[in-house]
């Protein structure tokens, strides 16, 4: 009976099982290897033979010490090695690519660079200006005897009046004692901006002491920029440097431009002293306008001292002069105050002028002549996209040193054809040349943030930043910004649309010029002798520099 149970259970359990066909064994995973699967490097055995296909696994050493690199060979079980074929890259000794600076020299050189060209600096001299202050300083290397002594044999020298005081004084010695370093940077920028300025001052009989009102006014800093949208060296206002003839374009801003400023500035200070008779007040009056000169001295009883006028000017006017005057004594003594100046890579009689025959960038200046591109933003500050554009009738400018001259001129061709070259390259083509003649005053609203405003007049974020002084992106409503748009009609509220009736302009006997694809108003101004842009604009009554195609242009009067 028991016998029977047993083979019944048995009979149950095999039944129970399940027949496995082939195609039901579960197929590993992991893909079978063969020799096309190979990787360098690796070391591979034979797993298995199906069909006369032989699969590999890759063989893993259980040596736990590393071995050193060597040449790997892809080892077969069967004896019949399989070699990476790799060949290792040899340097080509032959062939120089770069030749290593000395590490140290190239930090300095970079250091005075940055020096050069950044801004710092007149943020500190603005700041000290503004900020001025006349209590008493504590600084017996310069006794007041001494500087009676030595301001009166300056006074016999210029123009000014230089004559002792204690407010001076205490700004003389403020400035020895807590600007020695910024003043020493300041007399070795000099050496370099004094010789053009000087050679300006002269042609206008202005008095040569003036230079120093530029380290005033901007530390030497051509791209220095104020709160107030003042640019350059001498600080010119837009509507200013227009009427001294600085033009202010896409790619150009002749403010920033050492001579052409210098030239305006020297035009223009020589204005004032006619108006004043009085080189203390016309330089006043230069920083703050004859408006408020005169109006301080109506509110002083009628003195035209500047010490007695100084209460009632502006509080930047006020410790303006003063700053020029301990400015100038400084310099004037800076041998005895024991100042060593560190001078300029190169002295202005050390470089010279190439007039550019077709649009380049200083990149590519600086790829064929060698020279740091750092050095050439700061020989040509006023080229605002590191662009040179060439324009019919125009004279700009490159600024190189004279040992880089001579190989320039005498490769031109072959220069501005690289520099077509790449030029014709560019994903994304170099912005349309314009002239940028006005400006607006926008009103900030809810909702609106710089790129906004950026992106509706064409201009960037950084820019509007810098011509009103802002040091942050945050914005108020009822906030008013200064921009110069480079579409000045592109964009303009429905208001001020409807405001303007269409004017119908007349093309009876007058030239005209049918719009194509990819013309722009520079672009069709070249193709007419004498004609600008702004020409193109009054005679058709447009202040867009938009176009439509098949539009029709006047070009004549």
């Amino acid at each position: 009976m028991r016998i029977q149970k047993l083979f019944l259970f048995i009979a149950i359990v095999f039944i129970s099982i399940p027949v496995l066909s082939q195609d039901s064994i579960p197929k590993p995973d992991k893909k079978r290897i063969t020799e096309k699967d190979f990787v360098a490097g690796r070391t591979y055995a034979i797993d298995t033979i199906i069909e006369g296909i032989t699969y590999y696994k890759e063989f893993i050493s259980n040596n736990s010490v590393a071995e050193k690199p060597k040449v790997v060979i892809n080892t077969a079980i069967d004896g019949k090695p399989k070699i990476d074929k790799t060949i290792p890259a040899v340097n080509d000794s032959l062939k120089i690519k770069k030749l290593e600076d000395n590490e140290y020299a190239a930090k300095l050189d970079e250091k005075w660079l940055e020096e050069l060209y950044s801004n710092s600096l007149y943020d500190t001299i603005y700041k000290s200006v503004t900020e001025l202050d006349y209590k008493p300083v504590d600084y017996p290397e310069l006794s007041t005897d001494t500087l009676k002594s030595r301001l009166k044999r300056l006074n016999a020298r210029t123009p000014f009046n230089v004559d002792y005081n204690p407010s001076l004084e205490n700004v003389i010695k403020r400035y020895l004692k807590t600007r020695r370093t910024s003043m020493s940077r300041l007399m070795g920028l000099s050496h370099f901006y004094f010789p053009m300025f000087e050679e300006a001052l002269d042609k206008e009989d202005i008095p040569l002491e003036v230079k120093y009102l530029a380290i005033v006014e901007s530390a030497l800093k051509p791209r220095a920029r104020s709160r107030v949208g003042a640019t350059g060296l001498w600080q010119f206002m837009f509507g200013t440097g227009k009427e001294y003839d600085l033009d202010v374009s896409s790619y150009v801003d002749e403010r920033r431009d050492p001579i052409k400023s210098t030239e305006a500035a020297a035009k223009y200070l020589a204005r004032l002293y006619k108006i004043f008779g009085d080189w203390d007040l016309a330089l006043a009056s230069y920083n703050s306008g004859p408006g408020n000169v005169s109006k301080a001295i109506r509110r002083s009883g009628g003195y035209t001292n500047y010490w007695n006028i100084r209460q009632n000017l502006p509080r930047e006017t006020a410790g303006y002069l003063p700053a020029f005057l301990a400015t100038m004594y400084i310099f004037e003594f800076a041998e005895e105050h024991g100042f060593k100046p560190e001078r300029p890579k190169y002295q202005y009689v050390e470089t010279d002028t190439i007039r550019v025959k077709q649009m380049i960038t200083l990149d590519q200046v600086a790829e064929v002549t060698d020279i740091n591109i750092e050095e050439l933003q700061y020989l040509n500050p006023s080229y605002k996209l590191d662009i040179i554009p060439y324009v019919k009738d125009e004279n700009y400018t490159l600024r190189l040193p004279r040992h880089a001259i001579g190989s320039f001129v005498a490769n031109e061709d072959k220069i501005y054809a690289f520099a077509k070259a790449e030029l014709d390259k560019r994903e994304k083509p170099l912005p349309q040349f314009f002239e940028n003649d006005t400006k607006i005053r926008y009103r900030v609203k809810s909702g609106d943030y710089l790129g906004k405003i950026a992106r509706r007049y064409g201009v960037r974020v950084s820019s509007i930043k810098r011509w009103n002084g802002l040091r942050s992106n945050n914005l108020k409503i009822g906030q008013r910004l200064t921009i110069y748009p480079r579409n000045p009609g592109g964009k303009t509220s429905k208001s001020s649309t409807k405001s303007k009736p269409k004017t119908t302009v007349s093309k009876a006997g007058k030239q005209t010029y049918k719009v194509k694809s990819g013309d722009s108003l520079w672009s069709i101004a070249q193709k007419f002798n004498g004609v600008s842009v702004q020409n193109l604009k009054d005679w058709n009554d447009i202040s867009s520099n938009k176009l439509k195609i098949g539009m029709t242009l006047v070009v004549s009067k």
